[in-house]
């Protein structure tokens, strides 16, 4: 990683990832990304770094585990299974950890279906109630021609104040 903060500014970004690519699959690499490790002093010297920790990391095997391993943790399950928890959220959630559980989730999981959809239904009825009722019985047309009708008059009861036929002038 060294040598990727010191290259050069010619290296076209993200080519940490296109040297990973390169390291991987060196076939399916761009023509480009190629030309460039062999251009590039420090990608070329990069690349080496990730190709002899790849190596070193091929090399090593994990240690094997003990052959008791198995025994012990029965024998600690069958302990925590015999031990009588305090309370009850203790007890229940022990029961789940570590009892026979494949009769409890199905029962878990439609328990969780039914609060959901009891939940959801509650949610959307409470949203409809601050919505008005949609006025039922009368026509769109008809409110439309007692609007004009108030309106002319309106208009009529304007022109008598405003005539100089008035008689209370």
């Amino acid at each position: 990683m060294e040598n990727m903060e010191l290259k050069n500014e010619k290296c076209p970004s993200g080519m940490e990832s296109r040297l990973a690519d390169l390291l991987f699959d060196p076939d399916s690499a761009p023509l480009k990304v190629r030309e460039h490790v062999e251009q590039c002093a420090p990608c070329r010297a990069e690349l080496a770094d990730l190709k002899a920790t790849m190596a070193l990391l091929d090399t090593w095997e994990g240690p094997e585990p003990s052959p008791y391993f198995i025994t012990r943790l029965d024998a600690r399950m069958r302990e925590e299974r015999q031990a009588a928890p305090a309370g009850f959220f203790a007890r229940l959630r022990a029961r789940l950890t570590y009892g026979p559980s494949m009769h409890v989730r199905p029962l878990a999981a439609m328990a969780l279906t039914v609060m959901l959809l009891i939940g959801g239904g509650a949610y959307l009825n409470v949203t409809q109630w601050d919505q008005p009722a949609a006025p039922q019985g009368q026509a769109a047309v008809v409110g439309d021609l007692q609007v004009l009708d108030n309106n002319a008059q309106l208009l009529d009861q304007m022109e008598a104040m405003s005539s100089p036929n008035n008689n209370g002038d």
